[in-house]
């Protein structure tokens, strides 16, 4: 055990904060659904397996629910290079204390650059029937550069987030902006953001343009994001309707900085997509295919361009580098490696039928083949780091068998290809993974 603390240190302290986490939340549940004696009858039951499923749904989006305020699980505690431990509080309030509006926000500090950070956020709803919310915002935080969200994404939430432990490459920044949400129609969602920040990289970078080196730099953005899910189906349970995920589904997102708006200093224009594809088969296999792509044109800096999700540390060894696997991430490329202003990546993952052997131990093979490619335009404004681009095309392939034991199971990949690396050793990424269902 001491040789594994000291390779994995410090996803062995993170993985046994989840396990407790996770433990914790079962037992907590299991509490609050046993009926008394004296009111043990059908309805009794079925209310009871309601409230479950429902607080359940809750945890599983990262909330643990109280009165009037949903607690954030998000924020409890983290690890990366840049912050080493963050830990903090963040919540939003509920529909039991208003369901017109709303107001979330964080407060986390890092241990290791010894700063806090926070947002603060507050919402109004002016349709009921089209979910419209405006919403306001400000918040003082760091972000992993060359990383893109889409601001339609449903919560994402884990109880334990595989990359953020090896990420260094950060920028800070303070963003103020105001958003508006609606519903199209029940397939169409989108939400429209105009934004303004001031940006500041963590590490030694410049960004070069028309002879001015810019370590600092505010951003004046408008941003509109789409999500289309044409095949989701609805239908009523205990007069509630229920949303079941249809394939396949598609995300774009553009996004618009204006120069001289607000003392913004760059004009530049990014195109984002997504699209993912499941197919599932008799004998509960499955196969799922993730598209995405990025294109961004005009005078971009590094921390607004694209990375391709790279999973793997720079050390000697395999040991080494033995950590845990993302979702949807390359595991053999190292960070920090490419970077790309315009670029795609094609993901395949199929899910073998799960090894029964028993009830409740059942686990499950999954071959994965990973593919990007990238370019990058203009790559010497980009000064004081070095990194290579994809336009050779980028190629993995490997396996993980999940669910091995509590959750947690092995990956394997291997690189090939035209970044196939001389020594063996080095195209090679052994992990764990960690999949738990609510």
């Amino acid at each position: 055990m001491s040789l594994f603390f000291y390779i994995l240190y410090p996803s062995y302290f993170m993985r046994n904060y989840c396990v407790f986490l996770l433990l914790f939340m079962f037992w907590w549940s299991a509490q609050s659904q046993i009926p008394s004696k004296s009111n043990d009858t059908l309805t009794v039951v079925e209310q009871d397996s309601i409230r479950q499923s429902k607080f359940l749904k809750q945890i599983g989006q990262g909330f643990f629910p109280t009165k009037y305020i949903d607690i954030d699980l998000r924020y409890l505690i983290k690890f990366n290079q840049y912050e080493g431990i963050r830990t903090g509080l963040g919540g939003q309030t509920n529909e039991k204390l208003s369901d017109k509006y709303r107001m979330n926000g964080y407060l986390v500090y890092g241990f290791k650059d010894h700063n806090f950070k926070y947002s603060i956020a507050g919402g109004v709803r002016v349709s009921k029937e089209n979910s419209t919310w405006i919403n306001v915002s400000y918040t003082d935080d760091l972000q992993e550069t060359g990383s893109s969200n889409f601001l339609t994404d449903k919560r994402f939430f884990s109880f334990f987030e595989p990359r953020l432990l090896n990420i260094d490459l950060f920028h800070h920044h303070i963003t103020k902006s105001i958003s508006l949400e609606h519903k199209i129609t029940p397939y169409l969602l989108s939400e429209t953001q105009l934004s303004r920040s001031n940006n500041t990289t963590t590490y030694d970078y410049a960004f070069l343009v028309d002879g001015k080196e810019f370590r600092e730099f505010r951003l004046s953005n408008a941003k509109i994001s789409l999500q289309w899910n044409p095949f989701n189906t609805f239908e009523k349970v205990n007069d509630v309707s229920v949303e079941t995920e249809g394939y396949p589904n598609f995300t774009l997102q553009l996004t618009k900085s204006f120069k001289d708006v607000l003392n913004s200093d760059f004009n530049f224009f990014k195109t984002d997509f997504r699209t993912i594809y499941k197919e599932s088969f008799i004998g509960e296999s499955s196969t799922e295919f993730t598209l995405t792509g990025g294109i961004a044109t005009g005078k971009t800096p590094l921390t607004h361009l694209y990375h391709a999700y790279p999973n793997n540390i720079t050390k000697e060894t395999i040991l080494q580098r033995f950590s845990v696997a993302g979702i949807n991430s390359f595991e053999t490329m190292y960070f920090n490696e490419f970077f790309s202003d315009r670029f795609a990546t094609l993901q395949i993952k199929h899910f073998v039928k799960p090894f029964k052997f028993s009830k409740k131990y059942q686990p499950q093979l999954v071959l994965i083949s990973r593919m990007a490619i990238g370019t990058m335009h203009d790559i010497d404004r980009h000064q004081n780091i070095e990194f290579e681009t994809l336009r050779k095309g980028y190629s993995e392939a490997g396996f993980e068998i999940n669910k091995l034991l509590f959750g947690f199971g092995l990956s394997f990949a291997y690189r090939y290809g035209a970044y196939h690396i001389p020594n063996l050793e080095d195209n090679l990424a052994l992990k764990f993974t960690f999949n738990i269902s609510l």
